[in-house]
């Protein structure tokens, strides 16, 4: 039976966060390279691939305030502009996988998707499920998009995955990020901080706690909102699993896409 992974390629990883516009094209390679490996290896294996907008996306939409809304004419120039670099950085993405042997094909969510009140409420799925079923990998990626109440909004890849685990029903979710999984305090400022090799219901109350943002620019909320959109989608789809690894780690993604139990890294489940 095949099996369906979402898998995100976190913007600390993909660019530099602290450099405005600044991709990192030798990690996307290698990256990419593992995913081509392990679709060799495994022809039961589906994918849907997406990535944040690390230093692209997230700098212009603080400037402009687009997660907050887009109202005046120069909001909506600033909107143009947040779409324009986030579509900047997927197109590297995109010819890189393509490049590496990975049959991605983009699906920009600003022409897919509906928001409202910074919510996602829809959002087209019949092109992924296309994708899927012609044995694409179905590409997509932090984006601007219209919203009902506020004119626009940011949409992440984690809301993005969210509403689509909640229609396809995927197996599993990795999240690749720059640190290795979740941390009993933030990483970059205590080298001492723990990390958590699992959370469930047993002991998320305690992890919620100890967890903040992002140490750099981040308009979709840091490592706290992630981890709490993550635990509540498994809360409502028990048979899923979210595992949150590191891209720093050569390897670490080619494993847990073919492993359910890697090492390393934070597995997110109910129950």
């Amino acid at each position: 039976m095949d099996e369906l992974i979402l898998v995100k390629l976190g913007g600390s990883v993909i660019t530099d966060k602290v450099r405005p516009e600044t991709a990192r094209p030798q990690v996307i390679a290698r990256l990419a390279g593992e995913v081509a490996h392990t679709l060799a290896a495994r022809p039961d294996l589906k994918l849907v691939l997406g990535h944040g907008s690390g230093s692209f996306g997230h700098v212009v939409a603080r400037r402009y305030g687009t997660r907050q809304g887009v109202h005046s004419p120069a909001d909506w120039r600033g909107f143009a502009q947040v779409a324009a670099v986030a579509a900047r950085l997927n197109r590297l993405v995109a010819d890189t996988f393509l490049a590496a042997g990975v049959p991605v094909w983009t699906l920009p969510p600003s022409a897919l998707a509906q928001c409202r009140g910074g919510e996602l409420v829809s959002l087209e799925v019949t092109p992924l499920e296309a994708a899927l079923a012609h044995g694409l990998v179905p590409l997509v990626y932090g984006d601007v998009a219209l919203d009902e109440v506020q004119g626009g909004t940011i949409l992440s890849t984690e809301q993005i995955f969210a509403y689509l685990a909640r229609r396809l029903y995927p197996a599993r979710i990795i999240l690749v990020g720059e640190v290795d999984g979740v941390f009993e305090g933030d990483p970059w400022h205590n080298p001492a901080a723990r990390p958590v090799p699992e959370i469930s219901a047993a002991n998320w109350a305690e992890i919620q706690a100890a967890l903040g943002g992002s140490h750099a620019p981040d308009v979709t909320g840091g490592m706290l909102a992630k981890v709490q959109e993550m635990i509540a989608l498994v809360q409502e789809i028990p048979k899923l699993t979210v595992q949150l690894i590191s891209g720093e780690r050569p390897g670490a993604l080619e494993m847990a896409l073919c492993a359910a139990e890697p090492a390393g890294g934070t597995i997110i489940r109910w129950t």
